[in-house]
């Protein structure tokens, strides 16, 4: 009940400016939540993004994370983060890919075949010494 008058309070009555300030969203918060929820450690994610676990703690403290690194932490935790921050509504986020999954995706083929074609190749080899 007292929850449901505070929310009133701060839905109508304060000013506009106010409002503003009592409803921005805290993205450093939301992407923590997110992190500890997931279960990734905090310094591999950091890893991937090619910052410190220093700068995490630190982004964690900002209320206003830019929009890509939410991005990129979202993929590389798996999570969407369009129903906690209104701003990814407006924005096509399958644009944002995570270009290390594309890349690693042609490149497991590539090795896959250069592995192969070397096997080939050294059983070759191997036969042609087991001959003489």
């Amino acid at each position: 009940m007292i929850l449901h008058l505070i929310v009133h309070f701060l839905v109508n009555i304060l000013p506009v400016e106010v409002k503003i300030f009592v409803t921005m969203q805290h993205r450093g918060e939301i992407v923590e939540r997110a992190i500890r929820q997931s279960g990734y450690p905090i310094s591999s994610i950091a890893k991937k993004l090619g910052k410190s676990r220093r700068w995490m703690y630190l982004m964690f403290d900002n209320t206003q994370v830019d929009i890509e690194t939410v991005i990129a932490i979202g993929n590389i935790i798996h999570h969407d983060f369009s129903d906690e921050i209104k701003e990814l509504n407006s924005i096509n986020t399958s644009s944002f890919s995570d270009p290390e999954n594309t890349y690693n995706n042609q490149t497991k083929e590539y090795w896959k075949n250069k592995y192969l074609k070397l096997l080939e190749d050294y059983n070759e080899l191997l036969k042609k010494t087991s001959e003489k």
